[in-house]
């Protein structure tokens, strides 16, 4: 670089237009964990679907690699998302993409399924994301910003469906929060 030219620091995470990025953001604790598990899963299909191949005697290298493809495919279907969020947003990274709300503009929040239930946020810009609401109950500090940004959207008015889906996520989060300190002082 020349005499006089700088360049500009790095934004942690990116910066796209109307997604602002606080140096600080917190993220999902087990992801790392959950990914390394879905691998592990995936590496293990492979390997017992190859040698089982190859104890039949039908083992080739373009059913070798068919079997690479197939776990390749497992693995993308276990790998969880990962889930970050900052002052006033929110983020979930899949596969190929990530979307992001604002979580002081939110509109609606959604809670949907019986089995596996996800959580729906939209903003007032249009965006929305997905997420598995136990995310939200193992990271109490994506809650408690996921949280901030919902009360400011409340204050502003923008938060016109889906109230009482955060109220019952909080309670939720705030009595598994409480039996874990009871539990680690030793009063359970």
């Amino acid at each position: 670089m020349g005499r006089g030219t700088e360049r500009p620091a790095p934004v942690p995470g990116g910066q796209r237009a109307g997604h602002p990025v606080s140096a600080h953001s917190d993220s999902d604790r087990r992801w790392r964990g959950d990914a390394r598990c879905a691998a592990y899963c995936a590496l293990t299909f492979v390997v017992l679907t190859t040698l089982l191949d190859w104890g039949s005697g039908g083992l080739t290298v373009g059913r070798a690699d068919l079997w690479a493809l197939i776990g390749a495919v497992v693995f993308m279907v276990l790998r969880p998302a990962r889930v970050t969020a900052g002052d006033g947003w929110l983020a979930v990274r899949g596969l190929l993409c990530e979307r992001r709300v604002r979580t002081d503009a939110l509109v609606s929040v959604m809670e949907y399924g019986s089995i596996s239930t996800r959580l729906v946020l939209r903003d007032a810009h249009g965006h929305a994301v997905e997420l598995d609401p136990d995310v939200l109950v193992a990271n109490p500090l994506l809650w408690h910003r996921l949280d901030a940004g919902a009360r400011r959207s409340r204050q502003r008015g923008t938060l016109r469906h889906g109230a009482a889906v955060l109220d019952r996520l909080g309670e939720r989060i705030d009595g598994g929060t409480a039996r874990e300190i009871l539990k680690a002082s030793g009063l359970d």
